[in-house]
C-alpha cells in the first residue's frame, strides 16, 4: 500500500511541475535591416526555442544563428560568415522576465506587455525591455514581440562597401506559440 501511494504521490508532482513549464520548439524569429531602393536584408528562423515558466513569468529563447534563411544563398553565406561569425558565435539568447505576469489574466484577446531581460548575441551582453503581446490560442499561449537591436551594440562590422545598404538599426520579431 505504501509504495501504490508514493508512486500516486511521485506521478502528482511529475505533472504538477510539468504545468509550470510552457515550451515552444517552432516558433519564428525574422529580422529586417533593409534600407529603402536597395536589395531587401531579411531573413526567418523557424527553429527559435522559447521556455516559459509559468509560476514565475521567467522567459528564455534562443536561435541557431546558421537556422536563419535568406531569398539569396549568398547573402545567409556574408551574413555567418562576415557580420554573425556563426562558427564563433552559434546562438543568440535572451533571457528575461515578463512583467506582472499571471498565467490566471491570459484570455483569448491580445494583452501587452513589458519583457525585460538580457540579450546575449555575437558574445556581447545587453540589457532590453522589450514590448510584446500574450493571448491564449488553441493549442496554448501566443507571444509576440517586435524590438529593435542596433549592430553597435553586438560589435557587428558592417564594410563600408556596403554599409549604405545595411541598416543598423534591425527589426526583430519574435512569434511562439508556448504549450
Amino acid at each position: 500500500m505504501k509504495k501504490i501511494t508514493l508512486i500516486v504521490l511521485l506521478i502528482i508532482a511529475i505533472a504538477t511541475s510539468a504545468q509550470e513549464k510552457m515550451v515552444s520548439y517552432m516558433g519564428i524569429t525574422n529580422f529586417e535591416a533593409s534600407i529603402p531602393l536597395f536589395e531587401e536584408v531579411k531573413a526567418v528562423n523557424d527553429k527559435t526555442t522559447c521556455i516559459l515558466i509559468t509560476k514565475t513569468g521567467e522567459i528564455a529563447c534562443w536561435v541557431n544563428i546558421k537556422d536563419f534563411k535568406f531569398k539569396r544563398d549568398l547573402m545567409g553565406e556574408h551574413f555567418n560568415k562576415n557580420y554573425m561569425e556563426s562558427n564563433r558565435f552559434p546562438r543568440a539568447v535572451f533571457k528575461g522576465k515578463i512583467d506582472k505576469f499571471d498565467l490566471k489574466n491570459i484570455n483569448s484577446e491580445s494583452n501587452p506587455y513589458q519583457i525585460t531581460g538580457k540579450i546575449i548575441l555575437r558574445g556581447r551582453t545587453k540589457k532590453i525591455v522589450i514590448n510584446g503581446t500574450l493571448k491564449k490560442v488553441d493549442k496554448g499561449i501566443e507571444l509576440y514581440s517586435a524590438f529593435p537591436l542596433n549592430t553597435d551594440d553586438f560589435n557587428i562590422e558592417i564594410p563600408f562597401m556596403v554599409r549604405s545598404k545595411i541598416s543598423k538599426n534591425v527589426n526583430t520579431r519574435l512569434i511562439c506559440v508556448l504549450q
